[in-house]
């Protein structure tokens, strides 16, 4: 089992930043890929970005593609979602999701931290 715990969130004014942190613990050495999702009201879930934990690469949305920036902390089983230049169509709740090497899909998911993004 694998366990995420997501914080950083908050109301800031657009064109501002945010940081957000995603904690894993339990069995981190099972996992794949580190991701971020997140949901607006009225929205579907939308992918925002995600880290593969083998090769170190990233991989984003293109709404979010040059203002956002996701990275790892090996260390600290943490992963990072740098937000900048944010626009209020950013206002959602962020969630982490962990990928497990045997699975082919998000089999972990944190709880979730509201962004909002004000005009």
């Amino acid at each position: 089992q694998v366990q995420l715990a997501e914080s950083g969130g908050g109301l800031v004014q657009a064109g501002g930043s945010l940081t957000l942190s995603c904690a894993a613990s339990g069995r981190t050495s099972s996992l794949y890929h580190m991701g971020w999702f997140r949901q607006a009201p009225g929205k579907e879930r939308e992918f925002v970005a995600r880290f593969s934990l083998s090769g170190g690469t990233a991989d984003y949305s293109d709404s979010v593609k040059g203002r956002f920036t996701i990275s790892r902390d090996n260390a600290k089983n943490t992963v990072y979602l740098q937000m900048n230049s944010l626009k209020p169509e950013d206002t959602a709740v962020y969630r982490c999701a962990a990928r497990p090497r045997e699975i082919d899909a998000y089999y972990y998911w944190g709880q979730g931290t509201q962004v909002t993004v004000s005009s």
